[in-house]
Parts: structure tokens; sequence; C-alpha cells
């Protein structure tokens, strides 16, 4: 019997042994025009874990009504918000990514990437660019600091979505959550300290977090839980009390009932009570984006001064600073 001598070049298997990091956001429009948000919108909400209608219902009031009466009204928001640089959180995302990656730099076995969930830079697209460098490891970070299914369960989707397609699969490492992390918390309270040593300490501090459903809670997502256990970690760190702090959820949708206290409804009600003087920070977002910069900065400032607060300021995302990164770094270097 002939001896057996291996495979052939042409025949053997590529070289593996790199290790993918992949930071993974929401997403934006390519553009803030009616036609860019209609596209992003049409992919956005047509996802089973954003929107649980059954899918007959909803995809006839999402094509029949949401798709031609929103992205005109979305757009003109987005415009309100778009820089130079186009979108802010695709902006920011790049420049985080790049940081992460220059964190890493000198060591060829790392390649450190982003991708959206919805949008472009796709997750498909990227994990096959990944894929061609010859990634035989694979740590993903989602960028929602508390877990959720409409968010963090959403990317997991799109990502074995992908992968199914693959013969050799990398070993992978899927980070669902850091509400809790201590990195994250000090990164927060350094943000919010400085703020409050250049601007004095409000009257309140409000911690406006992304609302959801209440169905949701009631079926199991912890994400409520989580956006508590961030907030009582933070205002120890920061060492308020209970009268100088509230936890707020905003962005509604729909006629359901949502996690309360509503954002817009306690800027509303907080001057009527004799606090006219507030910073709002939210910890739900890892970069600035429309429900932070317009929602937040503009829609809410403007609802608590027509409301007769005097002092109102939106402290920034974490983004791209520096002790953001080091905190990213720090959550996927065990898995490197």
């Amino acid at each position: 019997m002939a001896k057996f001598s291996g495979l052939s070049k042409e025949e053997g298997h590529k070289k593996r042994g790199k290790t993918g990091v992949l930071l993974v956001n929401l997403g934006t429009p390519d553009e803030a025009t009616p036609s860019a948000v209609r596209r992003y919108l049409a992919e956005f909400l047509a996802d089973p874990r954003v929107v649980e209608i059954p899918k007959l219902i909803w995809m006839l009031i999402l094509h029949g009504i949401i798709l031609r009466v929103r992205p005109a009204k979305s757009a003109a928001l987005y415009q309100q918000v778009w820089t130079e640089d186009g979108s802010p959180l695709m902006d920011i995302t790049k420049r985080q990514t790049k940081k992460l990656a220059e964190h890493f730099e000198g060591s060829e076995d790392i390649s450190v990437k982003f991708c959206m969930r919805y949008g472009q830079p796709s997750v498909a697209s990227t994990l096959k660019e990944m894929h061609k460098e010859g990634i035989d490891k694979l740590v993903v970070l989602p960028l929602y600091p508390q877990y959720a299914a409409p968010t963090t369960a959403s990317a997991f989707d799109a990502i074995a979505k992908e992968l199914m397609t693959w013969r050799y699969l990398p070993a992978l490492h899927f980070i669902n959550t850091y509400h809790d992390n201590p990195d994250f918390i000090d990164a927060l309270a350094a943000s919010i300290t400085k703020d409050f040593e250049l601007n004095g300490q409000p009257q309140k501090l409000v911690l406006s977090y992304h609302g959801m459903p209440e169905r949701n809670l009631h079926l199991g997502d912890p994400y409520y839980c989580f956006c508590k256990i961030t907030t009582k970690l933070l205002v120890e760190k920061l060492g308020l009390t209970e009268e100088q702090y509230i936890t707020t959820f905003q962005s509604r949708f729909g006629k359901a009932k949502w996690l309360t206290p509503y954002t817009d409804a306690t800027m509303e009600s907080l001057p009527k009570d004799g606090i006219t003087d507030i910073a709002v920070v939210c910890p739900a977002f890892s970069a600035d984006c429309l429900e932070t910069l317009e929602e937040i900065a503009g829609e809410n400032r403007l609802i608590f001064e027509e409301a007769g607060g005097k002092q109102f300021r939106y402290i920034a995302a974490l983004n791209d600073n520096d002790d953001h990164i080091q905190m990213m770094a720090n959550i996927v270097k065990p898995y490197l």
C-alpha cells in the first residue's frame, strides 16, 4: 500500500490562527434622506426581535403605513445631528474601532473590526472579511451595555446566520452584557464627575435608558433589571442619595405600555416639583446617536425648559474616551 504523503499545497487548508475582535452596534442610515432612512427602517423594523407582532399583520402595517410616513419625518431628525463626517454613530464607532485596534497594535494575530446590525457594514460582509483573513477564534462585543433581546440577541442571530454558511467554524465567545462591569461603571462615573466639576452638581441626575415594551420584562428579558443594576452601582460610585437621581426610559414607539417612568414625562414633571437644574446621562448608549443628540439633548431639553426648567445639560456618551476603549480591551483580553 502506498504511503500517505499528506495533502498537496493546492489541497491544503489555508493556515489560520488569527483572533477576530468584532464590535457590533445597532446601525444608521447611509444618508439623512427619506430613501436611505426607508431602507434602514425596512431592515430594522422587520426584525422579529425588535417587533414581536405576528409577521403577516406587522408586514402589512410596516409597508402599508409606517414606511410611507415615517422615513421623511425621521430623515428630518437625522439631518439635525448629521455632521461633515456623516452619521455620528458611524463616525464614533469607526473611531472606537481604530483606537481599540491601536491598543492591540504589534500583534499580527488580532484583527479588530466593527459592523452594524442594520445597514452597513453588515454583520455578514464583515464576518466574510474576517474569514478571508484567517480567523479561527472570534470574540464578539455588542456595544449594548445592558443585555436586551431586541439588541444583543438580535446581534447574535445575525452572527449565527452567517456562521451557518461556514464549513469551518471559529471558536466563538459572545459577550452578552457588561452592565455591571467595574471598568464600565468607573468610566461612566469619571465622565459624570468631570461634568460636575466643570458645571457644578445639578439638583438631580437623570439616567435615561432606551425604552422597551413592559411586556418584554414579563416574558423574561433582564434588560430592566440590568439597567437598575447599572444605576445602583453608578450612584454608589458617585455617592448620590436617592433624592439626587432618577432612572427613566426614553424612545417609546407604538401604543403599548413601555418601561416607566418615561423620560419625556419626567422632563415635564420635574420643574413642577421644584427641580429646575438637571444633568442627563444615557448609560445604555456606547456612542452618541439620534436618540441621545436629538431626542435627549434636543427634544427633551425643550420639554424641560417649556415646563419651567432653567438648567439642562446632556452628558455625552462614553464614545471614544480612552477609559472606554480600555474597558473594551479589558473585556475582550481574557478571550484572546
